[in-house]
């Protein structure tokens, strides 16, 4: 793990990240197989922040509400924690402002249609309550064929606890599963032994779904653009992350 100039460690999340180009260069990129969504009838996707389920999966949203599919966002947190001290947002208002940007970005992935169930848990505080939100999940998901949730490695807490809630899920009704990376893309480097590239599958994203996946993105001012000049304020998901999702393909593990 990297260290700072006095020595602490440094989350792989806070670190330098990698750089778009690194992985656009690297052949195992493009080598994943492809996945047909055209027989999904039903699709859950989990999303622990707002924002994620655009991140991992807009792009398979926009192609499942084209051909008509029933969509459900499971909304795990409201997002209130990503700001912590800001001067400009308290947490509650902060919440309220990411729950209308989701809102916006379906609009834009023209899956407005979606049903959006808010469970409410904790930001930052997921992993304390997977228990609950497995029993959610697990009821939530129940006639629908396709699950996507956060790949469990993401090296974010809320990730990591939806994603094994989903598993877990998985297992116990049999719902096929979608691990979609995020935070992946940053700290991890082409061919990380950490990483599942066996599993990995691809679904390609026509140039009409890249461009909605991008104005959703674009959605999210909360994130992708400071809240004001206080370093508090500063933006989370800044270019070089977001030059990751700006793809003809989405990544996903099975």
């Amino acid at each position: 793990m990297p260290e700072s100039r006095d020595g602490a460690a440094i989350h792989p999340i806070d670190a330098g990240g990698t750089e778009e180009a690194v992985w656009q260069a690297w052949p195992g990129l493009g080598r994943p197989p492809r996945i047909d969504l055209s027989a999904v009838s039903g699709a859950v996707v989990v999303a622990p922040h707002p924002d994620d389920e655009v991140l991992g999966a807009g792009g398979m949203l926009a192609l499942l509400a084209e051909q008509g599919a029933r969509l459900r966002v499971v909304a795990v947190t409201d997002g209130e924690g990503s700001h912590p001290g800001s001067p400009t947002l308290s947490p509650a208002q902060l919440a309220e402002r990411r729950r209308e940007e989701r809102a916006r970005a379906l609009e834009c992935l023209g899956a407005e249609g979606a049903e959006v169930v808010r469970l409410g848990l904790p930001d930052g505080g997921t992993g304390s309550a997977r228990d609950a939100l497995t029993a959610r999940l697990r009821a939530l998901c129940a006639g629908f064929d396709v699950c996507a949730a956060p790949w469990p490695g993401d090296l974010h807490p809320d990730h990591e606890a939806a994603g094994r809630a989903a598993l877990d899920v998985g297992a116990a009704i049999g719902i096929g599963l979608l691990l979609y990376p995020v935070w992946m893309w940053h700290w991890a480097r082409p061919g990380d032994p950490g990483v599942p590239w066996e599993a990995a599958r691809r679904i390609d994203l026509p140039p009409r779904i890249r461009r909605r996946k991008a104005e959703a993105l674009e959605c999210f001012t909360t994130q992708v653009a400071p809240l004001s000049a206080d370093p508090a304020d500063a933006a989370v998901l800044k270019p070089g992350m977001l030059a990751h999702f700006d793809r003809d393909r989405e990544l996903v593990f099975r």
